[in-house]
């Protein structure tokens, strides 16, 4: 089965095959740590005018445009750049954005890194983490009181909603669990809808439009923070083990000393009394940290294996 998510696709195969993880054609991992490395053309190089930023997809992108100004100032200083928040509605369109040129620094979901990586030229170079260097989310399936649900079977025959195909905790990972551990599959045990996103999944359950949803419960937390939904409105019947959250970096062919200057950006950026505190200490996030794809993304490499999934860029 294979859907389209603009000019790339993901084709989750029938049987899992454990392919190894490879990058477009057009990029090049000469050091072997699987992102594209930085050209050494100089031709192939861009040196932007202007940044743009772009933040996961979210139900209210002015909440989070928001939320993010002190940090794009601070950006500002330290690049010598303008920097404009670029609010996306899919992950499809902030890939592909990357990839056409139009996206020159962003946070990735953990579920799209792989894709953003293979097929978009991203790289990753930090994450969000609490103040004792602690970091991820948990993947949650949460239903309403009264839903009659009360376990991850009493799914069966009911509409479960996911967020779109290339996250991780809203598609990849309950899908797997699914299947592997409870013998269910979408469209012959119960009926899946996709959201978009978390927190339109959150509002579907918290209003009784969708039975189930799969959800990041970093963005449940913030939700609740933010009196969008009431915890008495919410019943969590599952809960998984912790996955890496968001990963933000670059575009491949930004010169290498931009490069430097967006990480330097992110690295000496300070949390205290900033609107990105307010926003993100509500799911106990105080700092960034350094990652690298290769070991912080193994855990959900190994799940598409599992699943079988396979990218492929147009």
């Amino acid at each position: 089965m294979k859907h389209m998510l603009l000019s790339v696709a993901v084709v989750f195969a029938a049987s899992a095959v454990h392919a190894e993880f490879k990058l477009d054609d057009r990029y090049t991992d000469a050091d072997g740590d699987l992102v594209a490395d930085i050209p050494t053309d100089k031709a192939q190089l861009v040196d932007p005018a202007q940044l743009i930023f772009a933040y996961t997809p979210v139900e209210d992108p002015a909440v989070y445009a928001e939320a993010w100004s002190d940090f794009l100032a601070h950006m500002e200083t330290v690049t010598g750049k303008p920097v404009q928040f670029f609010p996306v509605q899919s992950n499809a369109a902030q890939i592909e954005a990357m990839r056409a040129g139009r996206l020159h620094v962003a946070g990735f979901n953990t579920g799209s890194n792989p894709l953003a990586i293979a097929c978009a030229g991203f790289r990753p170079f930090a994450m969000m983490a609490k103040e004792d260097g602690s970091f991820g989310y948990e993947m949650e399936f949460i239903t309403y009181p009264g839903s009659g649900i009360e376990k991850v079977e009493d799914i069966k025959g009911r509409t479960m909603a996911f967020t779109a195909e290339t996250s991780n905790s809203g598609f990849k990972a309950p899908s797997a669990l699914l299947a592997a551990s409870y013998n269910m599959k979408a469209g012959e045990d119960f009926t899946p809808a996709f959201s978009g996103a978390h927190d339109n999944s959150i509002l579907g359950v918290a209003n009784k439009d969708y039975d189930a949803a799969a959800i990041a419960n970093s963005v449940k937390a913030r939700m609740l923070d933010r009196n969008v939904v009431r915890e008495d409105q919410l019943v969590t019947i599952y809960k998984s083990q912790t996955f890496p959250t968001t990963g933000y970096g670059t575009a491949h062919n930004l010169t290498p000393e931009l490069q430097d200057k967006i990480r330097e950006a992110f690295f000496s950026f300070d949390w205290e009394g900033s609107s990105l505190k307010a926003e993100f200490e509500k799911s106990g996030e105080a700092q960034f940290i350094p990652i690298t794809f290769k070991e912080y993304w193994s855990v959900v490499r190994e799940i598409d294996a599992a699943m079988g999934v396979q990218y492929t860029c147009n």
